[in-house]
């Protein structure tokens, strides 16, 4: 399997693939491994993981190349993952033992009710290559906290930071074969459905998690998607600082070139503020540096996948069919690299591809609306439901109307965070189940309960 570095679209490694016969003999050493990882105390698991997260901030600068060398970031953006994934790692930590440990909920004179959190065993975790050291931290660190070995298998354009990943793990003491990293295509994460793990856990696309979670039900093991989204924002007719306010959605919706889950991925602006915004926005975009992911101050660089350029082109070319207006961007950049201009599209409507299908890319349509009700009916009209983002001087107003907006996650005065200590869950074709927090936790586990009388 070849690496390509999308920047220069030149290969910079060739590694082998896993087949039936390899990943087997992985899940069986996985499958020795567990027991004696789950017998450890908490506390033992617990230091083993702040050891990895001190190797992930020791090793950050070397990472950080690799990490933009595969999936073609800028190098600051790749470095403030690896730093943002310690900072969850050590939520997580400090956190174990409030939400892994056993609960007593219930003491009479005669009866003791008990819960105790159990490892699932052996999980997969098939993971995405946006943002594989945040993503994957979701799953790996919270399944090995709870006593879990895992199968780790990286998208084949994050792979040779999955290997780093695993590299960490074994520097930082985890027991061999407790962690284990699968290499291959879709294949390859095709035949970990046909495999006896304990629980399955897929970051990625809505098409591609429903058919894993199709494939995987007869096994009656659990099975979380965290899948894409079309994230809508609204901007309110009582906002102040316009300029601070588009600065503040166009990072939103264009960090990482747009390819995050919960980026902004459709605005909607109320009259009263629509032409200022758009003009802000605008120009607030062509602040920022194209160029080569490994120079400094470049805020785009190429795409990771080749393929969505084409995704791109069909959106805008079905949204200026469609009577939309290009202010900006809308083609691939000429030259070596998957890198496709910034583009802003305005008078757009809501039968457009562009307001409805995930983009994944750094492409915006930017609607007017008359009153927060239509807001509403606009951000609600989507199969996805990841995450809401209102911009508003009034807090009760905005809460006002992400309440009434089905979504996993509400921002006011914000868009495109995560917090280690709140759920990470989607609604709809945006996936089920939950990473971070305590939920987060404890989705790695299976409660039993004890009924103890005494003597």
């Amino acid at each position: 399997m070849e690496v390509i570095n999308p920047a220069t679209e030149e290969r910079i490694a060739t590694l082998t693939e896993d087949n039936t016969q390899s990943l087997l003999e992985k899940w069986q050493r996985l499958k020795a491994a567990q027991p004696n990882w789950k017998a450890r105390p908490l506390e033992e698991r617990v230091a083993i993981v702040k050891k990895f997260a001190e190797l992930l901030e020791a090793n950050c600068a070397v990472l950080s190349q690799v990490l933009t060398s595969e999936v073609g970031k800028p190098l600051t953006q790749s470095a403030n993952e690896i730093r943002g994934a310690i900072g969850r790692i050590n939520w997580l930590t400090g956190n174990a033992a409030k939400y892994l440990s056993d609960e007593v909920m219930n003491v009479a004179p005669d009866m003791e009710e008990r819960i105790v959190y159990e490892p699932l065993g052996v999980i997969a975790n098939i993971s995405a290559w946006n943002y594989p050291y945040l993503v994957g931290v979701n799953v790996f660190v919270p399944a090995l906290l709870a006593g879990n070995a895992v199968l780790y298998k990286p998208s084949e354009y994050a792979s040779l930071t999955g290997l780093e990943i695993e590299r960490l793990w074994k520097q930082a003491g985890l027991d061999a074969g407790l962690f284990l990293t699968a290499i291959g295509t879709g294949s390859v994460g095709a035949a970990l459905l046909d495999m006896p793990f304990d629980g399955y856990y897929f970051t990625g696309s809505y098409k591609t998690g429903s058919f894993i979670y199709n494939k995987v039900a007869a096994k009656m093991v659990p099975c979380q998607c965290e899948l894409g989204g079309k994230d809508p924002l609204y901007v309110a007719d009582d906002i102040t600082d316009i300029a601070a306010v588009a600065a503040a959605t166009a990072d939103g919706a264009f960090y990482n070139n747009g390819q995050s889950c919960c980026s902004v991925e459709r605005i909607y602006v109320h009259a009263n503020k629509y032409d200022a915004y758009v003009e802000a926005f605008v120009k607030e975009l062509r602040s920022w540096k194209t160029g080569a992911p490994t120079e400094d101050g470049v805020y785009f660089g190429p795409l990771t996948r080749k393929e969505q350029i084409a995704v791109l082109e069909a959106q805008v070319d079905d949204a200026l069919q469609k009577g939309a207006t290009l202010l900006t961007g809308g083609k691939k950049t000429e030259g070596k690299g998957y890198y496709f201009q910034p583009t802003v599209l305005t008078n757009v409507t809501a039968d457009m591809r562009v307001m409805k299908e995930e983009s994944f890319g750094p492409i915006i349509g930017i609607m007017e609306v008359k009153d927060d009700a239509a807001a509403i009916a606009q951000m609600n009209d989507t199969e996805y439901g990841l995450t809401a983002s209102v911009y508003s001087s009034d807090q009760a107003r905005a809460a006002t109307i992400l309440q009434q907006v089905n979504a996993g996650t509400g921002y006011w005065n914000c868009c495109d965070r995560v917090s280690a200590a709140l759920p990470w869950s989607g609604r709809n074709h945006s996936g089920f189940g939950a990473t971070l927090s305590h939920a987060g936790l404890r989705a790695f586990t299976k409660p039993k309960a004890y009924h103890l009388r005494k003597a």
